[in-house]
């Protein structure tokens, strides 16, 4: 066990438990630490974001622990307020639906619904796949520049209609952000086709994407042109119920998706 870290661990639930701020003799005296001990670890979780000076001589927290905290709240709040989204689109398309989180460079399938078809997309939850092979990994990355990092230039093939140029890619999640959905045209797994578009919490934040997924020979250029419109309406009425007000967030007009060919 790291004994540092735990007095650091230690301090900063102290610190984030009290209504006033504290000061070095008293954290140390309730933590049962020195008080140079205590001083060493406080500038420590002040050079790293954490805890503050405030008046007097005392520490606070700062707001990087709700930073902190966000993604993980966002990620047990979104499955529950989005199964009834979730339900409806798979009412409406008949394919299956993904709920999807990104993950450094990978999406992972946090909530699933399958179609009732015979024949349908394959995936399990807690499953990964590289965002930049499917719909929802696309949608992410286009509002996710600082995943881009993750990915290598060639971009590894796992089938012939895989984008390997980050070049190309990046043309990709511009179109993304002008229509406001992305396609999967069989780039992951041969014949399987996805639509998919982000989910934004009460910040903004893009924190996950909605999507359907099928067989090629089901979701053609035809029908995912059809199923794009109830797809970023189903994303939009989820990220509003998280929430999420773009006219609150931004005095800008919202930008109109383009006419754009999906194949």
């Amino acid at each position: 066990m790291d004994s540092t870290l735990l007095k650091g661990l230690n301090l900063l639930e102290h610190l984030a438990a009290s209504e006033t701020p504290r000061g070095v003799s008293e954290i140390a005296r309730t933590l049962g630490l020195t008080k140079s001990n205590a001083h060493r670890t406080l500038q420590t979780l002040v050079a790293a974001g954490y805890v503050r000076p405030a008046r007097g001589g005392t520490y606070e927290c700062t707001l990087k622990l709700f930073e902190l905290a966000s993604p993980v709240l966002a990620r047990i709040d979104v499955r529950q307020v989005a199964e009834p989204f979730m339900r409806s689109l798979a009412e409406s398309t008949q394919e299956t639906i993904h709920l999807s989180l990104l993950d450094r460079g990978d999406v992972i399938y946090l909530h699933k619904i399958e179609s009732p078809h015979p024949v349908r997309a394959y995936s399990s939850i807690g499953g990964r796949a590289p965002a930049y092979c499917v719909a929802s990994g696309k949608a992410l990355l286009a509002y996710r520049d600082d995943a881009l990092k993750y990915l290598s230039d060639p971009l590894p093939a796992h089938t012939a209609r895989t984008i390997t140029s980050l070049e190309l890619l990046h043309r990709e999640l511009e179109q993304v952000r002008v229509q406001g959905f992305a396609i999967n045209r069989g780039e992951w797994r041969e014949g399987v086709c996805g639509l998919a578009a982000i989910i934004r919490d009460a910040m903004g934040n893009p924190i996950a994407a909605i999507g359907i997924s099928g067989p090629a020979d089901r979701l053609n250029a035809a029908v995912l042109r059809r199923f794009s419109d109830v797809v970023v309406d189903t994303a939009r009425g989820l990220s509003r119920a998280l929430g999420y007000n773009p006219i609150t967030l931004s005095s800008g007009k919202p930008r109109q998706r383009a006419a754009a060919e999906l194949i």
